[in-house]
């Protein structure tokens, strides 16, 4: 099943770029969500095999995730892959430039169920897709704005 938004933000790709290799900034946001997040790679810089371990609620259950950064092509994309109770996530980031200060967001996210318990989650996602989906493309260009006034504030 797959997620997919665009948005276009009004700075240049480089620092878009640097922005979403943000992996502490990505932290912060989980933990003040409640989600407790474990970094389990030793590497100081961001990259490929940074990783996390994380364990948050959701309808009621515990649930843990594992994340990888899979591929980190500057300033192209980043991309991610997570593996939780049977089912496969990879989360890519593409940015191409419009201008020398404007660049295209794209964000998608792919889910592969590997058990039945999962393919019940995905097919009862299916059933509300369009929900899903408008929800999907709110949280990511509120994020892209979130970039945008990030950009304005350091050039100020």
């Amino acid at each position: 099943m797959k997620f997919s938004a665009k948005e276009d933000i009004e700075a240049p790709i480089e620092q878009v770029f640097e922005m979403l290799s943000d992996f502490d900034a990505y932290e912060r946001q989980a933990m003040r969500r409640g989600i407790e997040v474990q970094r389990t790679d030793t590497r100081t810089a961001p990259g490929v095999g940074v990783s996390w371990h994380a364990l948050f609620d959701l309808r009621g259950k515990r649930r843990d995730i594992d994340i990888v950064v899979s591929a980190y092509d500057r300033p192209d994309a980043i991309h991610f892959t997570s593996d939780t109770q049977g089912l496969h996530g990879l989360v890519t980031m593409q940015l191409t430039p419009l201008s020398p200060k404007r660049t295209r967001l794209g964000v998608e996210v792919d889910l592969k169920p590997k058990t039945l318990s999962a393919r019940l989650l995905v097919q009862s996602l299916k059933l509300a897709k369009s929900n899903l989906t408008k929800r999907f493309k709110l949280k990511v260009a509120d994020y892209a704005k979130t970039m945008e006034t990030r950009y304005q504030s350091l050039q100020a």
